[in-house]
């Protein structure tokens, strides 16, 4: 039998002698911790690699925790995030949780109860997850009209004037949803590639040009062009239905 995979979390603290005690305390609960003591090799970590959670304290020598956080959701990198301070402000408490956080721990905390509220935390993400198709696209999404088909997210499907229906795979689904969400505008290689596979993907892989093929495939074979969607060489792309192709 293969053991439970152990969560990563990252830890952001100043006090060396606390950020050893929550490594330790939380290793022995069955997680993995990369603990950083300033702002930035924690987000050079996040940009680069995938963690579980983050636990963040919010005065830092180099910046603050919410201004982390800021810059982790501009670059949309989202990490469950639990604010673990000494600032018990009520205020604080709320900008914290409006700007994303998922929760709130002020010093000083019951290592058993951080235990608990990290899982908890971990569980909501983990369930929150299980409806994503792609990074962009959930099974509970609705329908959408696209150049006269129905795409059903649901389903997994596209419904073709023609009556026909089409089974397409979640990366398909996804290239559809950002396309439909992003009309007339230029889109770049990078950001649909991290929009449907994650911030991580390789950029470089030639993937996205093999489902692009496949969605081009699927919209010809049932009388529909997709000549609106165009390469914008050296960038990317642009989707502008209703124009006039060239």
């Amino acid at each position: 039998m293969c053991a439970e995979p152990r969560p990563l979390i990252v830890a952001v603290e100043d006090e060396a002698e606390l950020l050893n005690i929550i490594k330790e305390q939380l290793e022995n609960a069955g997680m993995n911790v990369q603990g950083y003591n300033r702002c930035a090799p924690a987000l050079r970590f996040l940009q680069h690699n995938f963690a579980n959670l983050l636990l963040l304290d919010l005065t830092l020598p180099d910046s603050s925790g919410f201004d982390l956080l800021k810059e982790l959701k501009q670059q949309d990198i989202n990490v469950p995030t639990i604010f673990l301070t000494g600032n018990s402000l009520e205020q604080d408490k709320i900008k914290g949780l409006n700007m994303g956080g998922d929760d709130y721990i002020t010093k000083p905390f019951s290592y058993l109860e951080l235990v608990a509220r990290i899982n908890a935390v971990l569980r909501r993400a983990e369930a929150k997850a299980d409806f994503n198709v792609t990074k962009n696209v959930r099974t509970i999404d609705g329908p959408f009209e696209f150049l006269g088909a129905q795409v059903h997210p649901e389903r997994l499907e596209i419904e073709f004037p023609n009556h026909t229906t089409h089974k397409i795979g979640r990366k398909e689904l996804g290239i559809l949803a950002y396309l439909n969400t992003h009309v007339g505008v230029v889109i770049t290689r990078k950001e649909l590639i991290h929009s449907v596979w994650g911030i991580h993907a390789d950029i470089r892989s030639r993937s996205l040009d093999q489902y692009i093929v496949k969605v081009r495939a699927a919209f010809e074979k049932n009388g529909l062009s997709l000549d609106c969607f165009k390469t914008v060489h050296g960038i990317g792309y642009i989707f502008e239905p209703g124009k006039p192709v060239a």
